[in-house]
């Protein structure tokens, strides 16, 4: 967190403004506390976005996608306003890093703490799907840790599977290193449900290891790894693999359903399981 500035304002539509959270080329992100007392991450973009008719557009359609998925594991949707001056959006505010946060400061994490982990994500991305959307972008920056699990944030580009808004031929949304094999390569009408598993096996893989699956390097150089090279798995636990080798299959129709998925990480625990995994930071909740 960062202190406000100068330029900050001290209250948006009845929210008191504390610190930043946080600060990108469309907006800032703020701590703020509402009238009611609790707290709330409250995105506002920026002038120069707002004054851009498709970029608003964009923005409501991110209010209305947030508003559709209602999970556990998922952070809400409090309010927003995308007609404001300065349109906004505020979520509940959740009390912990993300997971880039943590496995850049402490390390993989341990192996039950990956099985908790993609568990706990498997269903959120259930919760996403069955609301008729696909989030486009689960990746480590996306993931809040929070002392009672996982938090799945921020649905700027999920959409529709048959939304063609942003599913021109070659054009590439996500992040790279995390993005499916039909993303990187612009394929947007196949980006269906199964490029978030592709992904979700991307971010596991992170998890357990500390490293990319397809290393890292300039965003190009990771988009054709993900399309041509197999995923590089050393240091994943053994009784991972098979589980993360299907997530992370070239073709979307051999990767299994995030229902299958919660399932098998739910399941009873082989007992030949790796256990081993980063020492973690002292107050990492149990996974």
């Amino acid at each position: 967190m960062e202190p406000l500035r100068g330029t900050d304002p001290a209250g948006i539509a009845g929210y008191r403004l504390l610190r930043r959270l946080g600060a990108g080329g469309m907006g800032v992100v703020y701590l703020a506390r509402s009238g009611s007392g609790s707290l709330a991450a409250l995105k506002v973009i920026r002038a120069a976005h707002a004054d851009d008719p498709g970029f608003r557009a964009r923005f409501r359609r991110e209010v209305e996608t947030a508003g559709r998925v209602t999970n556990p594991w998922v952070v809400p949707l409090l309010d927003a306003d995308p007609d404001a001056e300065s349109p906004w959006l505020a979520t509940a505010f959740v009390p912990g890093p993300s997971l880039a946060e943590a496995v850049e400061e402490c390390g993989r994490l341990p192996y039950r703490s990956v099985r908790f982990l993609g568990a706990r994500l498997a269903e959120a991305l259930e919760a996403v799907h069955g609301a008729g959307l696909v989030h486009r972008d689960v990746k480590p920056g996306n993931v809040l840790l929070a002392v009672d699990g996982p938090r799945m944030i921020d649905f700027g580009i999920a959409r529709m599977p048959e939304d063609t808004a942003l599913t021109a031929s070659g054009m590439v949304v996500g992040s790279p290193g995390f993005l499916s094999p039909e993303q990187a390569q612009g394929r947007g009408r196949e980006i269906g449900p199964a490029s978030d598993v592709f992904s979700l096996g991307c971010l596991l893989a992170f998890a357990a290891t500390g490293e990319r699956p397809f290393g890292r390097g300039s965003a190009a150089e990771a988009l054709v790894r993900t399309v041509h090279d197999e995923p590089d798995l050393a240091g994943v636990p053994a009784p991972l693999l098979p589980l993360l080798r299907n997530c992370l299959a070239k073709e979307a129709g051999s990767r299994p359903p995030v229902a299958d998925i919660r399932r098998t990480l739910d399941g009873t625990e082989p007992d030949d399981r790796d256990s081993a995994g980063g020492a973690g930071c002292p107050n990492r909740p149990p996974g």
